[in-house]
């Protein structure tokens, strides 16, 4: 059984004192589920610190938003992920959409942060997804599939299982609107399919084990629905995750889809 994973992307926002804020309302509602669902949160670089002294033993995870494909070296501005295992780190976006499209990172670049992820010993949180003219002209299963085998043809397929898939349609990122659960649905079906038919007899293993999650404009009055899906195994939250009362909501809408319940001793 997939264990469901819930992140919460922070993206460029944050300061010490609305960290501190946030994390002293939130963390009581997420560690109600810690056994029973995956969390983690990536803040922006420089509150790393800061956020992991916050999560202390809670046995919340941190993440990062981003990782360097260099190990080291004269990379002015960058952030390598050996650095962010130092730093505590466990998960780490690659992909995102706002790097593809804002800072114009390519598939085989992203391949090349995966490889760099995975080399430190973290999880890498693959970013795929399609613009609303990729999806309006039915290119998005080629769109997705482009994306992931450039990643499969770096670290070869196997390595795949050490990672995470996030599904997010570019069009419904920061947008508002989401994907409808039948095209969710449909996509995180592909997404397997294409990982199972990808080569040797273990791809089909692969493709069941691997955690294929949803990010999208995730909102608590959406979550339950998404989530309840078969094969979206959580849920990349971008800014429903600043929101204490609105991602511990989510969490527990994970869940609850999940089958799972938070224990009395939890709770206490």
């Amino acid at each position: 059984m997939r264990k469901p994973i819930l992140i919460g992307n922070w993206k460029m926002n944050g300061s010490l004192h609305a960290n501190q804020a946030l994390m002293v309302r939130v963390l009581p509602r997420l560690r109600m589920f810690r056994k029973t669902i995956d969390l983690a949160v990536c803040p922006p670089f420089p509150y790393l610190f800061q956020v992991r002294d916050l999560l202390g033993y809670t046995g919340i995870a941190l993440g990062a938003q981003n990782a360097s494909s260099f190990v080291s070296g004269a990379y002015t501005g960058e952030v390598s992920a050996t650095m962010l295992q130092e730093m505590g780190c466990r998960y780490v976006l690659v992909g995102h959409s706002e790097r593809r499209a804002l800072f114009a990172e390519s598939s085989l670049e992203v391949a090349a942060r995966y490889r760099s992820v995975l080399a430190a010993g973290l999880t890498p949180v693959l970013c795929v997804g399609e613009t609303l003219a990729e999806r309006e002209s039915n290119q998005t299963g080629l769109v997705i599939e482009r994306q992931l085998q450039a990643v499969i043809d770096e670290v070869g397929l196997a390595a795949m299982a050490n990672g995470i898939i996030a599904y997010e349609p570019v069009w419904a990122i920061g947008t508002g609107k989401t994907a409808t659960p039948k095209q969710v649905a449909r996509v995180h079906q592909e997404i397997r399919l294409f990982i199972a038919n990808s080569a040797p007899e273990a791809s089909d293993d692969i493709s069941q084990q691997l955690r294929v999650i949803y990010g999208g404009s995730v909102k608590a009055a959406n979550a339950f629905e998404l989530f309840s899906l078969a094969d979206v195994d959580g849920g990349l939250i971008g800014g429903a995750s600043l929101h204490a009362d609105e991602f511990g909501t989510i969490a527990g809408a994970l869940a609850e889809a999940s089958g799972l319940v938070a224990s009395e001793c939890e709770i206490n």
